[in-house]
């Protein structure tokens, strides 16, 4: 296919079909390790624990990005404890995959499983009616891996059908959904538990002058789970399911000349991160395209009329997005709220803001899930550069 509006070939957008067959997220999940960082003391604690303090001036660098992210906090499953327990984690080079792996392998189900079991209990259903689960992490390969680990811990069914994606990146949360759709609407009856589960241990290492990348990295990633359930065919009346937005369409496409400027890479000494610093400026030129494509079908092209859910990868993305689509500055209210408080949990990060959207609106006393407008978008960024477009549709909150 020809390149269509610079892109690297025309995205996919799906239009809805009519009635109640669209998808929905019924119930959303969140969790996080209960160890926590404060950022402003993140620097002082990472040199001291990577045996790094005689390394001055990197670590007035790494104070200064540590201050510019406008993170305030992370949530971290690697304590002091299990650092000085493993120590080859702590350097920038040294092999320590096996150890990376076996803590991954254990702790990222049970991460998963904490959100998993907020979504069930929203749900309100029986557990032996989801027929599929999808889980996504960006690395921890095992096999059989977390889907299977996670089927027996949370005691469904044996007979669901399982879909495991590994060193998928930012941008999974957006896959993940554009999946569950497509299982949704084709399975009469299904019901999709969605887990995202997203770990440092794999990126964790010590600082390095030549590698400003990641510098970066240990400064904005996080830790965090994420759950929900989808399900199409909802019936309006008479049942515990509730619609909290319907997945009307989504898209993906590989931006153009954005080879190399995020990805990562599984070596010896865990998984080493790629970010560019042109990451900002190529979403910002591409991000009007992107909506276009998106929301044309459905004659919007006012982007402030929408509620927003785009992956926080960086303050400077943000900041691109809100400059290129000229959004009001609340527009993304409940996005660098969660960056403050949470940091970048990869996949995971955009169920956080879809649940504190919809909390909000519902305090708030807005008239639908989506700060009190009916259409949305959520974004996912990562390796490629690839861009996930999912088109949201909220509904109205029952009191």
């Amino acid at each position: 296919m020809a390149p269509t509006n610079g892109f690297v070939e025309e995205s996919q957008t799906v239009i809805p079909r009519a009635g109640p067959a669209v998808a929905s997220i019924l119930a959303i999940g969140t969790s996080n390790p209960s160890n926590y960082f404060n950022q402003a003391e993140y620097a002082d604690y990472y040199f001291r624990v990577t045996n790094s303090e005689h390394m001055t001036e990197l670590k007035e660098k790494f104070k200064r990005i540590c201050e510019k992210s406008l993170i305030k906090k992370r949530h971290m499953r690697l304590t002091e404890d299990i650092l000085k327990a493993n120590p080859s984690i702590c350097t920038y080079d040294g092999p320590s995959i096996n150890e990376r792996m076996d803590l991954k392998i254990v702790e990222m189900p049970k991460l998963g499983e904490s959100a998993a079991i907020e979504a069930l209990k929203e749900w309100g259903q029986p557990k032996s009616k989801i027929t599929h689960i999808i889980v996504n992490s960006t690395s921890g390969v095992d096999m059989p891996g977390a889907d299977y680990q996670l089927i027996r811990s949370l005691g469904l069914k044996t007979s669901v059908k399982r879909v495991m994606l590994y060193h998928q990146g930012c941008f999974a949360g957006g896959t993940v959904l554009r999946i569950a759709k497509d299982l949704a609407e084709n399975n009469p009856g299904a019901r999709v538990l969605v887990v995202c589960s997203e770990l440092t241990i794999p990126t964790f290492r010590g600082p390095s002058e030549e590698d400003s990348a990641s510098l970066v990295g240990q400064a904005i990633f996080a830790d965090g789970g994420s759950a929900v359930i989808v399900g199409a065919n909802v019936p309006d009346e008479g049942s515990v399911e509730r619609p909290l937005f319907r997945l009307v369409s989504n898209s993906q496409v590989i931006l153009p000349n954005s080879e190399n400027t995020v990805g990562g890479h599984l070596r010896d000494c865990g998984l080493t991160i790629v970010l560019s610093p042109e990451v900002p400026k190529l979403i910002g030129k591409n991000i009007l395209t992107c909506l276009e494509e998106a929301f044309t079908p459905f004659g919007i092209s006012d982007w402030n009329s929408l509620f927003w859910v785009p992956h926080p990868g960086g303050a400077a993305i943000l900041r691109a997005i809100e400059e290129k689509a000229e959004l009001k500055k609340e527009k993304l209210k409940d996005t660098w709220n969660v960056w403050s408080e949470y940091g970048n949990m990869s996949s995971a990060t955009v169920f956080f803001i879809l649940n504190q959207m919809r909390k909000r609106s519902l305090e708030e006393k807005k008239s639908t899930t989506g700060d009190g407008l009916e259409w949305g978008v959520l974004l996912g960024f990562g390796p490629g550069l690839t861009v996930e477009t999912v088109v949201l549709q909220s509904v109205p909150i029952v009191a």
